[in-house]
Order: C-alpha cells, then sequence, then structure tokens
C-alpha cells in the first residue's frame, strides 16, 4: 500500500493545490521536503482575483484543466459548506483529487504509513476500546483517510450531529463546561438540544475578541458563567496568539494570558458534561480534569482531529483516568477529517 505522499511522488500527472492559505502552505512544505513537484494553483471562481501564491498564479480550475486535462489536484482547505463539498465532488468526477492530511497545529509531522507503523500498537488499542461497531468503522476510515488522502473514506462514515446528541442523552438539568466557546455556537447549540433547561452553564473562551463576541450572543442566557482564560493541565500562564475567529491558538509566541486547568475552574463542583475544542489542548485539558472525571464521570465531547495523535492519545487518557467510560467516535460531514469528535459516556 502506497500512502498519498509516496503515490504523488511516483506520479507522472501535473500537481496542482486547490486552495491558498495556511492549509497550502503547509502541503506546498511537505510536497517540497520529499521532492514533490507542484505545477500550479487553483481556486474557486471568485477567489482567483489576480494573485499569486508561492510564486504561482492562481488560476481557475477550468484554465488548469484547459492546459492539464488529465492532473491530480489536491484540497488545500477545509470546508463544512455543502455547496463546496459538492464542487470538491464534481472536480472529483473528471480528475483525479485527493485532500492531504497535515496537522491543524503542532510541528509538521504527517500521518503517512511510517507514523501509522511507529504507532501501530497505541492505534490498535485505541480502536480496540472503542463501544460500537460504528466507532470503529469511523476509526478506520479516518486512518485511511489520513494515509490515502481519499475523501471516499470520510463520506463513507459521516453522521449528523444529531445522531451524536443522541448518544450524550443530554437532559435539561446539564452542568455544562464548554471549553473553547468561541463566540457562543456551541452554547446556543446545547441550549437547542436541551432547550432552556439547564442547572448552569460555564463557558471559557481566552480569546479577548471571541469573548467580547461570547458575551454579546449568550447575555440573555441564564445560568451562565463565561470565563476569559486559557485551558491548560495545571493552573498558571500560557503564550497565546490571537487571531480571532477559530484561529487563536496556544503558540510559542504571542501575548501571556492566564490558564486554569478544569479541576482549579470547577473546585470541586459537579459537572455533568464538558466539551472540549481547544486547539490541539485537549489532552492537556484531560490531564487538567482527573479529579473531575473521576468524581463526577461527566459526559465528554472531545474534538480528536487537531493533532495526529489526537486520534489514539486521548481514548487512552480517558480510559486510564476511568475505565468506566465508553467511547464513541464520529466524523460530521467535513473536508479533510475535522469535526473527528470523541463522545464520551
Amino acid at each position: 500500500m502506497l500512502d498519498l505522499w509516496n503515490h504523488l511522488k511516483q506520479t507522472k500527472k501535473p500537481i496542482y493545490l486547490y486552495g491558498t492559505g495556511n492549509g497550502a502552505d503547509k502541503i506546498l512544505d511537505e510536497l517540497i521536503r520529499r521532492g514533490i513537484s507542484v505545477t500550479g494553483v487553483f481556486a474557486s471562481d471568485g477567489f482567483v482575483r489576480n494573485r499569486i501564491f508561492r510564486g504561482y498564479k492562481v488560476i481557475s480550475f477550468s484554465e488548469a484543466r484547459q492546459v492539464h486535462p488529465d492532473m491530480t489536484a489536491l484540497v488545500c482547505f477545509g470546508s463544512q459548506l455543502e455547496s463546496v463539498m459538492d464542487n470538491i465532488k464534481k472536480i472529483g468526477e473528471v480528475c483525479e483529487i485527493y485532500a492531504p492530511d497535515v496537522q491543524v497545529v503542532g510541528d509538521n509531522e504527517v500521518f503517512d504509513l511510517e507514523y501509522a507503523k511507529r504507532h501501530s500498537a497505541q492505534l490498535t488499542d485505541a480502536y480496540n476500546m472503542l463501544a460500537d461497531e460504528y466507532s470503529k468503522k469511523v476509526f478506520k476510515n479516518v486512518v485511511f483517510y489520513k494515509l490515502t488522502g481519499k475523501l471516499e473514506y470520510l463520506f463513507e462514515c459521516e453522521t449528523e450531529k444529531q445522531e451524536a446528541y443522541s448518544l450524550l442523552a443530554l437532559q435539561n438539568d446539564e452542568c455544562y463546561l464548554d471549553l473553547g466557546a468561541y463566540n457562543g455556537d456551541t452554547v446556543l447549540e446545547f441550549i437547542e438540544y436541551t432547550g432552556e433547561k439547564h442547572q448552569k452553564i460555564i463557558a471559557v473562551e481566552p480569546d479577548k475578541k471571541n469573548f467580547r463576541k461570547l458575551s454579546e450572543n449568550t447575555k440573555e442566557i441564564a445560568n451562565i458563567t463565561l470565563i476569559n482564560v486559557g485551558i491548560g493541565e495545571t493552573k498558571g500562564e500560557m503564550l497565546f496568539s490571537m487571531k480571532g475567529g477559530r484561529n487563536s491558538v496556544c503558540s510559542d509566541e504571542g501575548i501571556l494570558i492566564a490558564k486554569e486547568s478544569v479541576d482549579t475552574i470547577l473546585n470541586g463542583e459537579k459537572t455533568t458534561y464538558i466539551k472540549m475544542d481547544i486547539e490541539g489542548l485537549e489532552a492537556d485539558a484531560i490531564k487538567g480534569a482527573v479529579n473531575t472525571l473521576k468524581t463526577y464521570r461527566p459526559k465528554l465531547n472531545i474534538a480528536a482531529y487537531h493533532r495526529n495523535e489526537d486520534l489514539f492519545t486521548i481514548p487512552l487518557l480517558l480510559k486510564e483516568i476511568n475505565p468506566e467510560y465508553k467511547i464513541y467516535l464520529r466524523h460530521h460531514p467535513y473536508i479533510p477529517a475535522w469535526d473527528t469528535n470523541f463522545y464520551v459516556i
């Protein structure tokens, strides 16, 4: 079996990047590192705009096909918009298309065959911990996607959020801790599934711009506390790059902000449900929630796609802390394998 990167190294077809930005930078850097040549860059209609990306003139897909009708296209951005995903599928009908998997945060190591072999024991252990056959299917499909870049693996294991919330079976008396509350969208999603009744909500968001939006968007919600700090394994400080939107991350450079652990935020108080979507710090957050997870066994909704190792590190940590947990894995419609989450009860 060839992984995507070795396939690209051997292909005779011209390789085009589809999209520009951070994802394209990471993918182009990896291609260069492996000695793989890129022929050009194309963008969706309306995003061409006479631009240059890394020395390549950005053209339209139709322009690229006029020159190279038999090409290989690499999707270099993420989207959950149905129209965008449909367009990617249409491109795949007329040319070879892949979505290379690169880490959202962290180093530039890719999930290739060598990586999979190196972590085969951990991957196997995590797979065997999963609570149902569908979770195991999602796990296998996500791994095969990461190795091959073939989008059909993701399309074959998609489920809607409603199914995941059925697993969580949230009630109208939950004590909800939202880590990475962004602008309040997941608080509002929680309210949508549980109604207006809940015991309490604690929403944590470190980015100041996002926090202002969170405050505005949740001002009518009762029994809610907003906290403007980062999340980590321990209480202290952390460097944080405040980029606004969903791109703010813990960083080697940025500004120094306060951080708290789950256990220090709750200080022994009960929580029944925790959502963690904190740009690669999920494992640290779990390590800082040991007392809470052991004492109260809250239901968990944890992002599994920011780092390569999240797919096995997160379930292994959870089972070590509380062996009674049942761990499910679901992938919701998104290209690449973003919005892949562990649902834990």
